[in-house]
């Protein structure tokens, strides 16, 4: 594991063997949720190669996250270095399995032993991996969301656009009651007028026949910050922009304007996105006791896969692509 300490400064790296942290029990991060995280993974190519994917990205979430919680800054190309280093000490854990990597947690905490809602003087920096299998381990399958109505993930003004572990603890109580009604996963509303954010922790994509009868892919902005800047989400964004093959928007959507498309026929794929998945089919929201089928699997979820693939051939190698830099 990797470890840098603050302390009005930033102390040397150290990498050294994976094993419990000793910390305070008065540290800011125990108390006030001084804490945050990047998600990210290492892919072992068909050249034998290890590389990451689009990390500069995660770098510059991780030091917005950091500047919302106080905590201070660091250096995304410095720290990509020492990541390229622990993953070199550590090679031997990355997966030569298909569709498997090495899974890799970079955490910033606030470590100050003080109780008192202040800006934390002292922080640690740390990194941990291991290796993940494949999402989707017996094929690509879609799943069920709850449309959540009573239940908020995120509000404007507040931390939704920021990958802080304070977002993630309230959710697991609406996900279990979720699980409990058969969904996998919770579709995030927000609002009176239920505009429709993220579904679990992905961002949300849909592709649908819009009003004016063209074809368009929509996502979710990011101003009010009640979505995360996934790097997925953006690479998909990118992606679909350059070929140029229908109309490619971010904008609001709300769960009338889904409901009433869905029963207008007009929508063609529904589907999360995200570094665990890359992309996940939807294929039915259950919504004020509707049970809403997504025709995603219809025609065989011809976007998500052709999504699914052209990214994985650029994290492992199999296409050759500057989003993809080889470290080791």
């Amino acid at each position: 594991m990797l470890t840098v300490e603050w302390k009005g400064n930033w102390s040397q790296p150290h990498i050294r063997p994976f094993g419990p942290l000793a910390i305070h029990p008065a540290a800011k991060a125990l108390h006030y949720a001084v804490q945050l995280f990047e998600g990210m993974k290492a892919y072992l190519g068909v050249d034998g190669r290890i590389r990451l994917f689009r990390p500069e990205l995660n770098m510059i979430r991780m030091n917005s996250s950091s500047e919302r919680l106080g905590l201070a800054p660091f250096d995304g190309q410095e720290l990509l270095k020492c990541l390229a280093r622990l993953i070199e000490v550590d090679r031997r854990f990355v997966p030569s399995a298909p569709q498997s990597s090495l899974y890799i947690r970079p955490t910033y905490i606030g470590t100050e032993p003080t109780l008192g809602v202040t800006t934390s003087n002292e922080a640690l920096l740390f990194v941990v991996v291991g290796p993940v299998g494949p999402y989707f381990p017996t094929g690509f399958r879609p799943v069920t969301l709850l449309a959540d109505t009573v239940h908020v993930r995120a509000h404007p003004g507040g931390c939704g656009g920021y990958k802080l572990g304070a977002n993630y603890g309230p959710t697991v109580y609406p996900a279990k009651k979720a699980n409990d009604l058969g969904a996998q996963q919770i579709l995030w509303l927000y609002g009176e007028d239920r505009l429709v954010t993220e579904a679990g922790t992905m961002n949300t994509f849909m592709l649908w026949e819009a009003e004016d009868g063209r074809l368009e892919l929509v996502t979710p902005p990011l101003e009010s910050h009640l979505i995360l800047p996934g790097v997925t989400r953006q690479s998909i964004l990118d992606l679909t922009r350059r070929w140029n093959e229908f109309r490619v928007v971010e904008k609001n959507f709300t769960m009338g304007h889904l409901v009433k498309a869905l029963r207008a026929g007009r929508v063609r794929e529904l589907f999360g996105a995200g570094t665990a998945c890359v992309v996940c089919p939807i294929e039915r929201i259950l919504y004020e006791g509707q049970r809403l089928d997504v025709p995603t699997m219809k025609a065989g979820a011809p976007l998500t896969n052709r999504l699914l693939k052209e990214l994985s051939d650029i994290q492992y190698g199999r296409v050759s692509s500057e989003w993809a830099p080889v470290i080791c």
